[in-house]
């Protein structure tokens, strides 16, 4: 029998939690008088400072309201009609964005099976036999996700060596942030190691999975692509009137490495779960927990007991592989009640 509570933790989404009460008291701050609309607000000028603290001089932010409306602002920048998008077969613009990309951008996906979710160099050279084949959708960019969909984390060196295979090839290199913190508090580096400092052209920055209410930002590190980043934004809906509720979140993110204590603790969490379940034979972890997710294999009976409990979700039924997600706001009581109920169900 599990332990009765009504009130059990999500472990199926980090956007199932609240908000952190330091990205709620600067949105409180914001809520004062009135204000210019669509970015000339002061809050969105300090926004845009904290990028090039954070991302170098050259880096232009632009805050927007979600995360698939980032991508996609951020991958229209960098292609043409007939161009193609190179990203693995499980990052978020080719399984959970409803087709976003095929439908608003009119670009084909060039998909890439990865064991672990990340791409390699080669997987972009060997894609590129198409390159000037009028009866083939050409190449344009590598789009990569960091933290990707499987949890696992691209080194700085990583980047680096996807970039020069990209640019090598006249493509752009664009990375989905949406957990873009974990994976620098993963490798305890700063945000610019594994934007700025190795290549990218344009990235993501998320706050919504990070303790922000909602809010994300395109990041333009190529200067001739900021440009028509205003009019993308707008064209695809993405430019707020109320601003300056969205850049004092991502302000507070930006001021004293906010962002870095969210992700360290929900990764964290995601360790200490991962090393209570290390003894328990039925449980079986899929890939390496370098960040707030953990991917483990149980039997089907155990899930559906658990899951009348607690929410998270299958990752593949098939092969009995479920997916556990962590917060900034997960304590280790909650993960220990529910390593606790973990055993007593696959035990039972």
């Amino acid at each position: 029998m599990l332990i009765d509570s009504p009130f059990p933790k999500s472990f199926a989404s980090d956007n199932h939690a609240g908000v952190h009460p330091t990205i709620l008291a600067a949105i409180a701050a914001a809520n004062h008088g009135d204000a210019p609309a669509y970015g000339g607000d002061d809050w969105t000028a300090l926004f845009e400072e904290r990028v090039h603290v954070e991302f170098g001089p050259a880096a232009q932010g632009f805050a927007v309201l979600n995360g698939a409306g980032a991508n996609m602002v951020g991958l229209a920048l960098m292609l043409g009609r007939y161009d193609a998008i190179i990203c693995s077969s499980s990052a978020h613009i080719a399984t959970h964005e409803a087709g976003a990309a095929e439908r608003l951008l009119g670009v084909k996906l060039i998909t890439v099976p990865t064991p672990d979710g990340k791409l390699l160099p080669q997987d972009i050279t060997s894609r590129l036999g198409g390159v000037g084949n009028p009866h083939e959708s050409q190449p344009k960019v590598v789009s990569i996700s960091e933290v990707t969909e499987l949890g696992t984390v691209y080194t700085p060196e990583e980047i680096a060596a996807l970039s020069e295979a990209a640019h090598g090839a006249g493509l752009f290199l664009h990375v989905d942030g949406a957990r873009l913190a974990n994976a620098a508090a993963h490798l305890g580096t700063d945000l610019r190691s594994i934007t700025t400092d190795v290549g990218v052209d344009v990235f993501s920055f998320g706050g919504t999975k990070n303790g922000a209410l909602a809010a994300e930002a395109v990041i333009v590190l190529s200067p001739e692509l900021a440009s028509g980043t205003p009019f993308l934004r707008r064209q695809s809906l993405q430019l707020a009137s109320k601003m300056r509720y969205i850049s004092a979140q991502l302000t507070a993110l930006l001021t004293d490495e906010l962002w870095r204590q969210n992700a360290g603790h929900a990764n964290s969490m995601s360790l200490r779960l991962a090393d209570g379940l290390r003894d328990v034979p039925e449980v079986g972890l899929a890939f390496p927990v370098q960040s707030n997710a953990v991917f483990a294999t149980l039997p089907a009976a155990a899930v559906s007991v658990l899951q009348s409990r607690y929410r998270f979700h299958y990752w593949d039924e098939g092969a009995n592989l479920v997916r556990w997600m962590t917060a900034f706001d997960s304590t280790p009581d909650q993960v220990d009640e529910f390593l606790d109920d973990i055993r007593k169900v696959v035990g039972a």
